[in-house]
């Protein structure tokens, strides 16, 4: 069997009926595809992820953190889902059923991911008449936005032709370890780790320090830290109904924003862009703070022989996303700037040894902690630890197919939690990037309006930046319209 890591174990203490710790998204395939056609497509290749036929094992009084272990009853019809649009089959419907599919928490007691099959789009803008959908929910435990590549492989070919993948072969029939053994084990395990602890604090001391003398040898400020960051609608308890919403922009477009700062990234510009969203959206509702809004900006600490390995191997920077500033290029290039000193502190502080931290903590004191802290409505009462999260996870610039069908747009979803109700994951593939907000009802009632404010921000920019290059102004938006739906506003 193998053990959940500490940082993979926190997203089952934090998991509770309103607040699922899953990941995934929606992809849209161009063109008719059976539900027949794809259960055997899936049926052919399951097996090629390990944690896909694996399920959780948990220890006695949870002393320990779970394993995982090939589930011997698994069952590929009951991790598969099926529906239709209601009409006139738009993108309001898919928006709605997707955020429905994503307030649900999986079932522990089988493998952690579940496929929702959607028929009948048939008035999306560019997309063909009669295509599917497919909504997927897997548990954060298992797979970060990096660690999808065997996932990735697994569904999707880089043509129409589906490429012939290994036959299963027949394992040994698992056997699960007695309540006494994993008791045994578990307890040893827990006394192994906690002697990290000084090691751990001694490591931290030492990263202070180097980061003191980094930002008094370059002038700069100290990064932004935990719990500094405004209170914001966000920062408060999360209702259980999630709301989902996505906008579709041209990458090649978004690229070129970033000649209009020296050095500035693609990352740099999709922060500017939701970074403005959020000042309007914010500013509309008469709750724009004063000081900027801190985005946890997830980093992976993977090495490149990591890089298929499953699990969640990521570091957090804190970055502020100059909301309190109206001009879009400025707003760009402070951005630009606060991304750069986050990025010294990373380095300087070795963000794979402070992950250790996560090894340490008890698995059963850390979800009774996680409990008391939803129950008690705590968020309520501290500052805001970062008021949301931004991820960009790089895809692939070729098209894929999904059982012989084009993939023709992907766009991703992530877990919210109290204290934290906005994640906005960001993925770019084939020529375009999707930025797809989840939130909680709550919070967020009108995520329509706030995607379309995205798209705004994102034609203010390009806009800004042109004028400053002295370039001809170009036609058109940056925007695509797939997700425009004016009525929904």
């Amino acid at each position: 069997m193998q053990a959940l890591s500490g940082l993979d174990a926190s997203f089952l203490f934090l998991e509770t009926n309103k607040i699922p710790m899953h990941i995934g998204g929606v992809a849209i395939l161009e063109g008719t595809l059976e539900f027949d056609a794809f259960r055997t497509f899936l049926a052919e290749r399951v097996h090629t992820v390990d944690k896909m036929t694996q399920k959780l094992v948990t220890s006695p009084m949870n002393v320990d953190r779970p394993h995982w272990l090939e589930d011997e009853d698994f069952d590929l019809n009951l991790h598969l889902m099926r529906t239709a649009l209601p009409r006139p089959g738009g993108w309001k419907e898919l928006r709605y059923i997707a955020s429905k599919v994503f307030s649900t928490k999986l079932d522990r007691d089988r493998p952690l991911w579940e496929f929702t099959f959607v028929e009948g789009i048939d008035t999306i803008p560019q997309v063909p008449k009669g295509s599917v959908a497919v909504i997927s929910k897997i548990h954060h435990s298992a797979f970060d936005g990096k660690s999808g590549a065997e996932l990735m492989s697994m569904l999707f070919d880089v043509s129409p032709t589906p490429k012939k993948v290994p036959a299963k072969k027949d394992k040994p029939k698992p056997k699960a370890p007695g309540a006494v053994s994993l008791l045994t084990q578990g307890a040893f395990n827990v006394v192994g780790r906690t002697t990290k602890l000084p090691g751990l604090l001694w490591e931290t001391g030492k990263a202070t320090l180097k980061t003191s003398y980094i930002a008094r040898k370059h002038g700069i400020d100290m990064p932004t830290l935990p719990f500094s960051a405004p209170k914001t609608r966000f920062n408060d308890s999360v209702s259980a109904e999630r709301i989902w919403d996505s906008s579709i922009l041209d990458l090649h477009r978004v690229k070129a924003i970033r000649k209009a700062v020296k050095d500035s990234t693609l990352n740099d510009v999709v922060l500017t862009i939701c970074a403005g969203a959020l000042r309007k959206y914010l500013q509309e509702k008469d709750e724009l703070p004063d000081k900027p809004l801190v985005a946890m900006v997830p980093v992976s600490t993977r090495t490149e022989a990591e890089k298929e390995d499953m699990g969640n191997q990521v570091a957090a920077m804190y970055i502020q996303l100059a909301t309190d500033e109206a001009d879009p290029i400025k707003r760009l290039e402070t951005i630009h700037i606060n991304t750069i000193i986050g990025k010294l502190y990373q380095d300087a502080i070795d963000a794979r040894k402070l992950m250790g931290y996560a090894e340490v903590i008890p698995f059963g004191l850390a979800g009774v902690a996680a409990r008391y802290y939803s129950r008690a409505n705590i968020a309520k009462k501290h500052n805001a630890i970062f008021n949301l999260v931004i991820t960009n996870v790089p895809g692939p610039q070729i098209p894929l197919y999904m059982a012989g069908q084009k993939l023709l747009v992907n766009m991703g979803t992530a877990p919210i939690i109290d204290g934290m109700g906005l994640i906005i994951p960001v993925f770019s593939y084939n020529g375009t990037i999707s930025i797809s907000p989840t939130s909680a009802v709550n919070m967020m009632p009108d995520m329509a309006k706030f995607c379309r404010y995205v798209r705004e921000s994102a034609n203010e920019l390009e806009a800004a930046a042109l004028a400053l290059l002295e370039k001809d102004a170009k036609e058109g938006t940056i925007a695509h319209d797939i997700t425009e739906d004016d009525s929904a506003q």
